[in-house]
């Protein structure tokens, strides 16, 4: 399996994000298992403490949860979690930017949605 990392991001974070998408994509549902640390590590020709730390961040976030002998799982209750946060980064970090930058294009709201109505239609 070949994967392209981003150089200027921590490839633990990467990987965490990687997690977290597919959480909020239904490709991980809760109670579900995550592949191994050295499953993982195999995979991705990375080391497993790299891995290691990814899940860490999960778990101190409890959207995953270790079961000692058994691994690490998606906890109750992290898709609705990861749902409300990332609605409220993308609020308060990436919408002020990105209306910014609409408004200095000169975009008008029409626009957008028939261009939004576009892509819809491709998928």
């Amino acid at each position: 399996m070949t994967v392209t990392w981003n150089d200027s991001v921590p490839i633990y974070r990467q990987l965490r994000d990687r997690v977290v998408a597919m959480i909020l994509d239904g490709a991980l549902k809760e109670g579900d298992a995550l592949p191994s640390v050295r499953q993982v590590a195999a995979d991705f020709q990375i080391n497993p403490l790299t891995v290691s730390k990814a899940y860490q961040e999960l778990v101190d976030e409890a959207l995953v949860e270790k079961r000692r002998g058994l691994g690490m799982y998606v906890t109750e209750g992290a898709h609705a979690k990861l749902l409300g946060s990332e609605r409220e980064r993308f609020l308060n970090d990436e919408w002020p930017a990105l209306l910014e930058r609409i408004a200095r294009m000169g975009l008008q709201p029409e626009t957008l949605l028939k261009a939004a109505g576009r892509k819809g239609n491709d998928q």
